[in-house]
């Protein structure tokens, strides 16, 4: 999607408040206050619900309007924010948890920019710290699910808005789509190619980084994944010995 663009910023906020996912991760963090890096971290709901809860946490998304709709936040001041891709973050400072959500990993459709990304989490881990992240089951048919998708309803600054969804393509580990916005006066257009990558495809990617997955979960309430029916392939990681 084209996050760079202000309304489709606004936007994005309204339609994805802090929900399963996001309770998932701020579980995983756990009650003793933690250095957290959030990659692709979008208008910094998790950041924020974290550092409120004492988290010490960077978010990095290479979206300005994204960001710029994160500091209004509240706890946004106890944020910090960096205007960068994950594959070319680079720091000093090292945390005990790094996440990557919202199904941003599947916005990386090389295995170059997967092992950047990961490369990015195993220089910044700090010993004993975990990774987080997920993707969708390919072997649901996300296509098909997005084609019969009621059009959702938002209200943004007061105005309606009307979001429906057009599946544009599916080829191989790829679906494309273009999500509408219908404003009174105007419609606001955005396009998306995901990657729909397999549990066993992460798996090897995340052994060439230098890291090893220790966990993978099928949902968001901590469920065993199953490749048949889970929705979600959940892969908590860390540096390998």
């Amino acid at each position: 999607m084209d996050y760079q663009d202000a309304q489709i910023a606004e936007i994005y906020d309204v339609a994805n408040p802090l929900g399963r996912d996001g309770e998932f991760y701020i579980a995983m963090a756990g009650g003793r206050p933690l250095r957290v890096l959030d990659l692709g971290c979008g208008t910094g709901t998790l950041c924020c619900a974290l550092a409120k809860r004492g988290h010490v946490v960077t978010g990095v998304d290479p979206a300005r309007e994204m960001l710029a709709v994160a500091r209004r936040k509240p706890f946004a001041d106890r944020v910090e924010r960096v205007e960068s891709s994950a594959q070319k973050y680079r720091s000093e400072r090292r945390f005990d948890l790094i996440v990557m959500t919202g199904h941003a990993f599947q916005c990386l459709l090389t295995d170059e920019d997967v092992l950047a990304v990961f490369g990015t989490m195993e220089r910044h881990l700090a010993e004993g710290g975990r990774v987080a992240f997920e993707t969708r089951n390919p072997r649901v048919d996300w296509a098909a699910l997005w084609a019969e998708k009621a059009p959702v309803v938002h209200t943004v600054n007061g105005e309606r808005v009307v979001e429906t969804v057009e599946v544009t393509g599916q080829e191989g580990e790829f679906v494309s789509f273009t999500t509408h916005f219908q404003f009174a006066n105007k419609t606001v257009e955005t396009s998306s190619r995901l990657r729909f990558l397999s549990r066993e495809h992460v798996e090897e990617l995340v052994g060439r980084a230098g890291l090893v997955v220790s966990e993978v979960f099928g949902d968001w309430e901590g469920g065993v994944f199953e490749e048949e029916r889970s929705r979600e392939v959940i892969f908590v990681s860390a540096i390998a010995n």
